[in-house]
């Protein structure tokens, strides 16, 4: 009985014991519902193999995959003061930047970088929607003017991948004064006649459409994409 508990059970047991799969190792397309195999979905930068359909980009992925060599330096973007208002609805403003943080592993919805494309020095910032739905608050404010500023400084064209569901809504008007601190970013880049290519990616709505998103000088829509703005 030893031999058979010990030895003979465990490796039938083993054999046909269910294995439980990663999630990530499969992507359900939400366009035509194929299951695509993670590396082939990578290899073909997020796009479905069988129907062509634009899946969501995590802002580090989609760096990765735009600077050559998937090597970039990240650019520092200053602090702005924590839940300015002391917002509070079904959960706390703070309570939900740690969630939006923990899912993403990123501290806020955009991150800017500097590295080369085609060997062409650039600077690009990234979006995330997955972030509290790549909302425009006073960080993403500042990430923007971080990378004009660098742009205008190291005279390279700056590239911005747009995603966003609009402002901010837990940092109030504040989040509403980042339209036109961030239009004002877009002018320094005009005035120094350094390009400004936006890649408008789904979804890109609200405030950000009424902003950086639609001053560039060059705008390349996301297929099928949702971009609009209520007014």
């Amino acid at each position: 009985m030893n031999w058979i508990t010990n030895y003979v059970r465990p490796r039938i047991n083993s054999i046909f014991s269910r294995r439980e799969t990663p999630e990530n190792l499969w992507r359900k397309c939400k366009e035509c519902g194929t299951m695509l195999f993670h590396r082939e979905l990578s290899d073909n930068l997020n796009v479905c193999t069988n129907c062509g359909h634009h899946m969501a980009f995590a802002p580090r992925e989609r760096l990765t995959a735009l600077f050559d060599g998937g090597v970039f330096a990240e650019i520092d973007v200053p602090e702005p003061v924590a839940d300015p208002l002391q917002f509070r609805d079904q959960k706390k403003y703070p309570d939900r930047m740690k969630a939006a943080q923990k899912t993403t592993g990123e501290k806020e919805a955009m991150l800017v970088a500097a590295g080369d494309l085609g060997r062409t020095p650039i600077i690009a910032a990234a979006q995330d929607f997955s972030f509290m739905g790549g909302s425009m608050g006073m960080f993403v404010g500042n990430a923007i003017i971080a990378a004009a500023q660098e742009a205008v400084k190291l005279k390279r064209p700056l590239i911005l991948f747009s995603a966003a569901g609009g402002a901010r809504m837990q940092e109030g008007i504040l989040s509403l004064m980042q339209m036109p601190r961030t239009t004002v970013a877009v002018q320094m880049l005009k005035e120094a006649g350094l390009p400004y290519i936006v890649v408008l990616t789904h979804p890109t709505t609200g405030g950000v459409t009424a902003s950086y998103a639609m001053l560039g000088d060059v705008h390349i829509p996301e297929p099928n994409a949702l971009i609009c703005f209520a007014g």
